[in-house]
């Protein structure tokens, strides 16, 4: 993928990212589809409908927050364009909060449809994320940094924000 901004950048602006959100994307929406419109099985009643949507709300926000963070507030295009491993702000929470922001927010949108089936659909997708990380820009940036990438991959998770202690 060929995405370089100046002479010397030595990572993509955009690495996997989007093939990735659409990948996530693409198995909530066939989830929804399946078990909400074709199928229709799952759903919950009662107490469990504002239960789920109030739990999709805040994982929406949530995920907005942190991509929005991440994308347009963490100066990250220069860090890419100078070759610079980013360690601080978002990323001392998360090492990939734009994917995670977007994993978030469709999870969150998973769950207004308020069925049980489409649970797993945030560890399958928790999971893919992890397979197609480890084997593209982790290798990238393990390969450009190093020891330094190594040692910040050991205090910060790669797609569940928190602050480890």
């Amino acid at each position: 993928m060929k995405n370089y901004v100046k002479e010397g950048q030595k990572l993509p602006m955009f690495g996997i990212g989007p093939a990735l959100i659409f990948g996530v994307g693409l198995v909530n929406a066939l989830c929804i589809v399946l078990f909400v419109y074709v199928f229709k099985i799952g759903e919950l009643n009662g107490i469990f409908v504002l239960m789920f949507k109030i739990v999709g709300v805040i994982l929406i926000i949530l995920g907005l927050v942190v991509w929005f963070i991440g994308a347009l507030r963490s100066d990250m295009d220069a860090s890419i364009t100078e070759n610079r491993l980013k360690t601080d702000g978002i990323y001392s929470w998360v090492r990939n909060p734009m994917y995670s922001g977007w994993w978030l927010a469709l999870t969150g949108i998973s769950f207004m449809w308020h069925n049980i089936f489409l649970i797993p659909a945030f560890f399958v997708n928790w999971g893919m994320m992890t397979i197609v990380l480890v084997n593209t820009e982790e290798k990238w940036l393990s390969d450009l940094y190093g020891a330094e990438y190594e040692e910040y991959k050991k205090h910060v998770n790669r797609c569940i924000p928190f602050k480890r202690s």
